[in-house]
């Protein structure tokens, strides 16, 4: 599941918690840590209050799909989140 945090975002921004890629294929070969893509799956773990006249689309625990290159890494209690524009989500699952 996803942690709670104590930081507030602002304006539309969103913090994610990347979901974990697994580092193993189907057939059983092991990825190494060099060759692994950047996750694009994540779950929403604060939200921002929104624009001026405009409420977010997301809430606290969407599982969403974002652009491959999109947010700033961030390192929070020994945890790495993503920070980004709500307009960076592609898609709610």
């Amino acid at each position: 599941m996803y942690t709670k945090l104590n930081i507030k975002p602002l304006y539309d921004r969103v913090i994610i918690e990347s979901v974990l890629v697994e580092n193993k294929t189907t057939t059983g070969i092991i990825i190494p840590d060099s060759a692994k893509v950047r996750p694009q799956e994540g779950i929403i773990v604060a939200i921002g209050p929104g624009k001026k006249n405009q409420n977010m689309l997301v809430k606290v625990g969407d599982k969403v799909l974002y652009s491959k290159y999109s947010g700033t890494e961030i390192i929070y209690n020994n945890k790495e989140y993503l920070i980004m524009k709500e307009s960076d989500i592609l898609a709610i699952i």
